[in-house]
């Protein structure tokens, strides 16, 4: 088990940002097994905390995002994973960010 997650159970969010731009494409949460399998394969995997399973991101809609960089806060307890997106779009609305609303 990476030293990120102490046991399975630990759930952690994950920030997704273009690498090119710097823009921040969405938010996820991300458990140990995604996390290995995002390193093994080079492409993000999420935990879905509702239907309690791994999901790769893009494998339904095509838009997938490329791992190019796995970074760590400070304290350990948010990933922040820099991405090439392969695609157009990140948000299951339709738009290439989740952070479109400004409030």
């Amino acid at each position: 088990m990476d030293k990120i997650f102490k046991n399975e159970t630990i759930i952690i969010p994950t920030i997704i940002q273009e690498e090119k731009t710097g823009e921040v494409l969405m938010l996820g949460y991300s458990n140990n097994m995604s996390f290995i399998k995002t390193k093994e394969t080079g492409f993000v995997w999420f935990f879905s905390r509702s239907r309690k399973k791994l999901w790769k991101k893009g494998k339904t809609s095509g838009n997938l995002l490329k791992v190019e960089k796995l970074m760590v806060d400070c304290d350990r307890d948010t990933l922040l994973i820099k991405v090439s997106l392969i695609g157009e779009a990140v948000c299951h609305n339709g738009d290439k960010s989740c952070f479109r609303e400004t409030l």
